[in-house]
């Protein structure tokens, strides 16, 4: 079961207001992706909890259609 790349990127702008959000569909089956997540959400918050936050707001996706989802997190400049 896949999802669709802009439901993605629409989960996550939802979760995270005025993000910067890009996602690439790593092996082209909708269900592999890379997540570059930009968002003041995660100012002073180390790294593992910044991909906690976004786990959690992608749960049910995580246990389900989507299989693997790498993430690069960070607060703006």
């Amino acid at each position: 079961m896949a999802i669709a790349q802009s439901e993605l990127q629409a989960r996550i702008e939802a979760a995270f207001p005025g993000a910067d959000v890009h996602i690439d569909d790593l092996a082209g089956d909708g269900d592999h992706y890379k997540a570059r997540i930009v968002s003041e959400a995660f100012r002073g918050l180390p790294r593992v909890k910044q991909h906690q936050l976004v786990n959690r707001a992608l749960a049910d996706l995580l246990a389900g259609p989507l299989h693997a989802l790498a993430l690069e997190t960070k607060a703006p400049d």
